[in-house]
């Protein structure tokens, strides 16, 4: 399944869309159109708007979406053009909200190298808060006083069930799916303190989306090319396979420590080309544009603005920080 959350710009209300090759399906509106012709959908499904309401029903909601899905299309109703959400009408949310977004440093070996590193010999972990977090095609604002804004293609992780002390050899079973995710960070703050956290959680600099793609869709997450434009131009191209550390090593790492909530993200490393390892180096500006292309999810996009274009507020709602523009 491809899962994906997003607010109706006219009435503002939110949405849990299912993309099938028929479109971006509304899921609860999926479901009380199979009703009204006759049908049967499970009672959850008629008013479902978030991916968490998913992942609290376990193995079992999978099978209900499925089986909604086989039927819709049985009654020609997943075609029904009115089900369908254009992009014309629609605002992309976060493709979940997190609890907590772990991330993982110099998780390839070139990248490590690139940056005057020896890899890792175990995870290095460090979080982004959850005033960085965004969505796909949402702005990323450039903090005023930082000059060093860089980019980091991610595969992220969403944990679908609680994780603790989750050995590596059972460690995907644990996982919902795979998004995109794009690790934005002020490296003059990052490389400035011994700590990251004020370079890598500024407002809006955990871009992830535009959906999750389940794991039934992608069963090896180690196989996956992923690659970064900006501008249209490719920074980083790489591959999974180059992880050091895989999924299910992280997993297990982490879950020694910490209990892994339903929900929670975590993106695993960037590959070789980030802006500040070039010569000449390359730093985000105003009216740049990035994309996030990762095999078997899609591309997840975001223009770059200046402080000051665009108040950003806390939505309650989303757990992020909205740019109005």
């Amino acid at each position: 399944m491809k899962l994906g959350q997003y607010r109706i710009k006219q009435s503002g209300s939110q949405r849990l869309a299912l993309s099938l090759a028929e479109g971006m399906i509304d899921l609860a509106g999926l479901a009380r159109a199979v009703e009204h012709a006759g049908g049967s959908a499970e009672g959850w499904l008629l008013n479902v708007t978030e991916v968490r309401e998913v992942i609290n029903r376990g193995a079992e909601a999978a099978d209900q979406i499925n089986g909604l899905v086989a039927e819709a299309r049985a009654r020609r109703i997943a075609s029904d053009p009115s089900l369908s959400l254009s992009l014309e009408t629609i605002e992309f949310l976060p493709p979940v909200y997190p609890g907590k977004i772990l991330a993982i440093g110099r998780n390839y070996v070139d990248h490590a190298i690139e940056g005057g590193s020896a890899p890792p010999a175990a995870p290095l972990v460090f979080n982004k808060l959850s005033n960085s977090l965004n969505a796909h095609e949402a702005p990323v604002v450039l903090p005023a006083i930082s000059a060093q804004v860089d980019y980091e293609a991610e595969l992220a992780v969403v944990i679908g069930r609680t994780a603790k002390n989750v050995g590596a050899t059972r460690a995907l079973d644990y996982v919902l799916g795979y998004t995109a995710l794009n690790d934005v960070s002020s490296r003059d703050f990052q490389f400035a303190e011994s700590q990251w956290q004020r370079g890598k959680s500024c407002d809006t600099f955990a871009p992830m989306g535009p959906q999750i793609v389940t794991t039934d869709q992608i069963p090896d997450p180690h196989k996956l090319g992923i690659k970064l434009t900006l501008n249209g131009q490719v920074m980083q191209d790489s591959n999974t396979d180059q992880l050091i550390f895989g999924v299910p090593e992280l997993i297990e790492y982490l879950s020694q420590t910490m209990t892994l909530e339903p929900g929670d993200v975590i993106a695993t490393g960037t590959p070789a080309g980030v802006g500040f390892a070039r010569k000449p180096q390359v730093f985000l500006k105003p009216g740049d544009k990035m994309e996030v292309l990762i095999d078997g999810i899609g591309g997840l996009g975001n223009k770059v603005v200046a402080a000051g274009q665009g108040e950003l507020t806390a939505d309650p709602n989303t757990l992020m920080m909205r740019s109005k523009q």
